[in-house]
């Protein structure tokens, strides 16, 4: 069963929103993939806020990706000035 998890995050004050999706596009999105996401989609939520959905093949997938998915998150911290906010993971129980 596919599985989704939908990470919420902050760029700080002071930091370049454009360059910040610039580099998520860039180089985040990508990793992810490789890690083995099907697909990745960013939500601007706000001036300073988005949304990152991460589709899964299944929880497995993902489970086996956990350590290099959380080495991708500490990039994101350092490298583009942002912080996550929030995580919410599960199986895809319905679509249209």
């Amino acid at each position: 069963m596919r599985y989704v998890t939908i990470t919420t995050w902050e760029v700080l004050d002071g930091a370049d929103f454009d360059l910040t999706m610039t580099r998520v596009r860039d180089k985040r999105l990508p990793a992810l993939k490789e890690l083995g996401a099907d697909r990745v989609q960013v939500i601007r939520t706000s001036d300073r806020t988005i949304a990152a959905i991460s589709e899964w093949p299944d929880k497995a997938t993902r489970d086996t990706a956990t350590e290099l998915v959380e080495r991708v998150r500490k990039d994101v911290r350092t490298e583009d000035h942002s912080r996550m906010t929030g995580e919410m993971k599960g199986e895809l129980v319905a679509e249209v």
